[in-house]
């Protein structure tokens, strides 16, 4: 009898060995599966920060991406760029790099990081090589949201909280323009008119993020430039920043790019 307890208890403690090692197993593949993601990093646009991205963030998160929003200086395309490329350089692995309005801009010049593996533009500028962010829309019609820009004596530019209001935010709440005008970020007006020596989506694949009821960047503006850089194009109806208005749709193209990209 002795024996056979012995026995059941050598069983027991080789079960528990067992079990303890695939479960260490276990988590270290997660580990190393989530080590394999790529991360997210997020780069705003002008007349913004990093908040911007504040509605999207927790739902990539909650997909299991590890997320990084950049705060652009909004002082010059070199600076921007080189803020962006500060934070794709700090991750161990590789990423899927998203930018917002001028945020396209900066990708575009930043996406050229080895790191980087896909772009995901939303309502953003798609500048070629040698181009500004304002030749891709020059052949459009005007957006209204750009007619009266508020400029400094250092040339930088804000917008007035009935813009924002009407053609940067239209389909957010009072509450919510307010804060965004409250908190908006001054952009340096030439940054807008200087030319780009790289641009990322010629080797990288892309993926753009359509407003249909931009005030902004028109449509057409997005919809041409989409077409040129060869994206994979998702159309929500929002204004100018779906990132706020539709974070849910947003965060799932952003999340598809990553899962792809891994």
């Amino acid at each position: 009898m002795k024996l056979v307890r012995n026995a059941i208890a050598a069983s027991l403690l080789l079960a528990g060995s067992v079990g303890n090692s695939f479960a260490a197993e276990t988590s270290a593949q997660a580990a190393q599966t989530q080590a394999s993601m790529p991360t997210v990093v997020l780069v705003h646009g002008a007349f913004a920060d990093g908040s911007s991205w504040n509605s999207v963030i927790p739902l990539l998160q909650a997909k299991g991406l590890k997320v990084v929003a950049v705060q652009n200086p909004l002082t010059s395309l070199a600076d921007d760029v080189a803020f962006a490329n500060r934070a794709i350089d700090a991750q161990e692995g590789p990423v899927v790099l998203v930018g917002h309005s001028w945020g396209g801009s900066v990708i575009t010049q930043a996406g050229v990081n080895d790191k980087v593996k896909s772009l995901v533009y939303v309502a953003a500028f798609a500048p070629s090589v040698g181009q500004t962010s304002l030749d891709g829309v020059k052949k459009f019609k005007p957006a209204p949201g750009l007619a009266h820009p508020i400029a400094d004596a250092q040339g930088f530019l804000t917008l007035s909280p009935e813009t924002v209001a009407n053609d940067f935010a239209q389909d957010l709440s009072p509450q919510q323009t307010n804060l965004i005008a409250t908190t908006q970020g001054a952009v340096r007006a030439a940054n807008f008119s200087e030319t780009l020596t790289a641009a990322a989506w010629q080797s990288k694949p892309s993926h753009y993020i359509v407003a249909e009821q931009d005030r902004m960047i028109q449509p057409d503006a997005q919809r041409a430039f989409a077409k040129k850089i060869k994206a994979h194009v998702t159309t929500l109806a929002t204004s100018h920043v779906p990132m706020l208005s539709k974070p849910r749709e947003v965060a799932e193209v952003i999340a598809a790019v990553a899962f792809a990209a891994k």
